[in-house]
């Protein structure tokens, strides 16, 4: 398991690999293949054991686990017993276990998967243990688990073999348990509130979206080429026009993108509709949710992120994009009478700009990437996005180049986006046609959504939505540096 030095480790990993193999056979032949077993009865945990010691001390109790540590005495033994909970000793002795127990344990391995029955104690040195009179071999390991401190340390080595981080590091879990949890509270709390969950499609036909790219495959017996969403948007609304007045999905998202410690090709958002509200009806939701997981997970608003204090208590500020880009930047996005003014002020800040987005709006979201961003350290929704890069937001009444919508952003980086939905069907397929045009002259095979245009021709009311990333949110409340840390099985290029 370990990097470095492969080809001297080999012949040894090689003659360990066979020594394991011989002791089952050995097993196997005395009639105690551990892969026959189908059950045990196990009744309790490491952790619930330690945990309430004098409910159970001197009482019978079953567990099963790992075994991670074997410490001989020659008649008696020590183990380490790892099991979902935690770790507990066991303490064996040949006369309790009988000397044919005993014999045939010779043949098993640190790694190996036990059930053991007998009485809880404590050891004179304080330790909560497990005096067995009944072990049973489970199930045999026939590969050696790497050394803690000197084994499983390599990040691409963990994250392509979760499933023996998860062993060998155990701490790792934790991260694993509190996402599920944050999923359930995030659930509570909107159905608390009267949201609907559903799941829409994952296929799409059609490969859409301003700046994402699909995956792309063909189904053989409709033989067309279809898209792996890249959001669950369009769908949602489609239930918004239907009447679900409140509608979310927790889904499975695909983009065939860039991958760093804040992106995965695959990954997992959260997307809430509700009819009759707007975007500043989407930041109360946001704050309230947000502030909710911090407590019930973190057991305070007060976090710590990579070394930085985090306050999730409201109020957060609430920024126009335009006013923060003058704060940090000393830019005023209303000085600009032109497209050619906005150019002109990005050269002299040596802002870089896309030559086919050169708007005054696109340029002043690129002044807010560089100069802004970064320095979001604590909660703070920035709102007021320009009409250029907001295909799907209805637009300010008292300023057209403006749309209401938001983003927000925590220790300097986005963590999601919302809208007052644009619900002009009008509105929509001329923004839809545009979009579409340019994806094409970028080589993309994008096409207009005509079947969510026509929903919006039956009428859409007045609709706040949101959208943001799960892994990101669970990467905050567990203090994890990397989307990788977060995901059980990040994609990873194959090994050669």
């Amino acid at each position: 398991m370990e990097t470095g030095n492969e080809n001297a480790l080999q012949p040894e990993l090689s003659e360990i690999l066979q020594i394991r193999r011989d002791k089952l056979t050995a097993l196997r032949a005395a009639g105690n293949n551990p892969f026959e077993i189908t059950v045990f009865d196990r009744k309790n945990t490491a952790a619930e054991i330690i945990g309430d010691f004098e409910k159970y001390e001197n009482q019978t109790v079953s567990v099963a686990g790992r075994m991670m540590s074997w410490r001989d005495m020659g008649k008696a033994c020590f183990m380490d017993l790892q099991d979902t909970s935690g770790k507990i000793q066991l303490y064996i002795k040949i006369d309790e276990v009988g000397e044919e127990t005993y014999a045939g344990m010779k043949n098993w391995d640190i790694g190996d998967i036990l059930g053991v029955v007998g009485y809880v104690f404590r050891t004179r040195r304080g330790e909560i243990s497990i005096h067995a009179h009944q072990v049973t071999l489970l199930s045999k390991s026939l590969l050696p688990l790497p050394e803690k401190f000197h084994g499983l340390t390599d990040t691409d080595l963990r994250y392509r073999q979760r499933y023996v981080d998860l062993i060998v590091n155990p701490e790792v879990k934790d991260t694993f348990y509190k996402r599920s949890k944050i999923l359930s509270l995030i659930r509570k709390f909107l159905d608390a509130k009267g949201y609907l969950e559903v799941d829409t499609p994952v296929l799409h036909t059609l490969e859409t979206g301003a700046a994402a790219r699909p995956f792309k495959t063909h189904h053989n017996t409709l033989d067309i080429d279809m898209y792996l969403r890249i959001e669950t948007e369009l769908y949602l609304k489609r239930l918004i026009v239907g009447g679900i007045d409140k509608v979310y999905e927790v889904g499975r998202i695909f983009r065939n993108e860039g991958m760093d410690t804040r992106h995965n090709p695959e990954f997992t958002s959260v997307e809430l509709y509700e009819a009759y509200t707007d975007f500043h009806g989407m930041m109360d939701i946001v704050e309230e949710l947000y502030i909710y997981l911090a407590k019930e997970v973190c057991g305070t608003a007060e976090l710590t992120y990579q070394g930085k204090q985090i306050r999730m208590d409201g109020p957060w500020p609430r920024v126009t994009m335009a006013d923060a880009v003058r704060q940090y930047s000393g830019v005023d996005y209303y000085d600009w009478k032109s497209d050619e003014d906005a150019q002109a002020a990005a050269k002299a800040k040596n802002v870089h700009y896309d030559k086919n987005a050169c708007t005054k709006g696109d340029i002043l979201a690129a002044f807010f990437d560089e100069f802004v961003e970064a320095n979001l350290i604590q909660p703070t929704f920035i709102y007021d996005y320009p009409v250029a890069i907001s295909p799907l937001a209805k637009r300010r009444p008292d300023d057209p180049e403006f749309t209401e919508r938001f983003e927000f952003f925590i220790n300097g980086g986005e963590m999601g986006n919302a809208f007052s939905e644009l619900n002009d069907p009008i509105d929509q397929r001329a923004r839809f046609e545009r979009q579409a045009a340019e994806r094409r002259r970028q080589g993309a095979n994008a096409q207009v959504d005509e079947d969510f245009l026509t929903a919006m021709e039956y009428g859409m009311p007045p609709t706040g939505g949101l959208g943001f990333g799960l892994d990101r949110l669970v990467m905050l409340l567990t203090d994890s540096a990397s989307i990788r840390d977060v995901l059980l099985f990040p994609t990873m290029k194959p090994e050669l």
